[in-house]
């Protein structure tokens, strides 16, 4: 299938074509003795994402696990989807967001506030799971993949309070999810993702300080793709947030409201990134992967709650 990418060590990249876009979100499937699967997409993506399993030779009953780095409509959305496709699937979350997988009409609530008549298009409803079939991980916690592989959970906060780094003892691949920002292949841009209401600055370094610790050999972003240089590529990631929370807190200390802050930031940004000089396809995809708005919100909402 042409939005299957084979990366090594038994890791299949898939393109969930959120919203019919390419490139936007990859879930990665972990081909192993119990089949994983990292990251369902949307739940308008579930049925792609299907398709690409079965095209890796995983039907209904082989699938071992779902895990999700976070709960995100991006990243979750299509637990209960995929968790109906697979009914022996054990499905893996934080503890923090165990209870929206169970029950998401808070969560879907909160994103039709933010989302609007978008909601639906972008990426649809997230269906309720089985309570009995969800398993809440603490700030580390361990997901089989047989033979002695394993997926070694590390909590990091900071992006959303639910979040969690995934390392494989195999290959050494950490799924970063959105904790390390969102990377955009073609160009290679790296721009934060610092969306309301739980980003917050100093536990966002934490996480990607852990990142750097765990001396990881290659980072998996759900937005988009592998990336080798690691260390560097981690440098950037905290560089881009000290940058943009800077840049917010200035427009804050202006008495700029937020429109304009959006503006302001968006503007002493624009150079960073080769994917805003490019065609118009990809400055759109860059934007609606890690939009202004949504980030600038973030930071605005933490400033707002912190202590000067």
């Amino acid at each position: 299938m042409d939005n299957v990418t084979p990366l090594g060590g038994d890791v299949y990249e898939i393109d969930t074509r959120m919203a019919g876009y390419s490139g936007i979100t990859a879930g990665y499937l972990i081909l192993g003795d119990r089949p994983c699967l990292v990251e369902t997409g949307t739940s308008t993506s579930a049925p792609v994402v299907r398709d690409a399993l079965s095209s890796l030779g995983v039907g209904p009953d082989d699938l071992a696990t779902v895990v999700v780095t976070h709960i995100h409509l991006d990243h979750a959305g299509g637990v209960g989807d995929i968790a109906n496709y697979y009914p022996s699937a054990e499905i893996v979350v934080h503890e923090k967001g165990a209870r929206h997988l169970a029950d998401p009409s808070r969560l879907m609530a909160s994103a039709k506030m933010v989302w609007g008549d978008k909601l639906d298009v972008l990426f649809g409803t997230l269906a309720p799971t089985d309570a009995a079939r969800i398993r809440a991980l603490g700030d580390t916690g361990t997901i089989d993949l047989g033979n002695g592989r394993t997926l070694a959970s590390h909590y990091s906060p900071g992006h959303a309070k639910h979040h969690v780094g995934l390392l494989d003892s195999l290959t050494g691949d950490l799924y970063v999810g959105d904790a390390a920002g969102v990377y955009l292949p073609e160009t290679g841009d790296l721009r934060p993702a610092t969306p309301p209401p739980d980003f917050d600055l100093d536990v966002a370094l934490g996480s990607i300080a852990l990142f750097t610790a765990l001396k990881p050999q290659r980072l998996l972003f759900s937005h988009y793709g592998p990336v080798e240089d690691v260390p560097s590529t981690l440098e950037r990631s905290a560089e881009e947030l000290r940058i943009w929370v800077d840049l917010t807190r200035r427009a804050r200390a202006e008495g700029l409201d937020l429109d304009h802050a959006v503006a302001m930031v968006r503007d002493r940004t624009r150079e960073r990134y080769a994917a805003l000089r490019a065609d118009e396809a990809t400055a759109e995809q860059f934007e609606l992967l890690s939009g202004a708005p949504s980030n600038v919100a973030g930071i605005m909402h933490w400033l707002d709650r912190t202590p000067r």
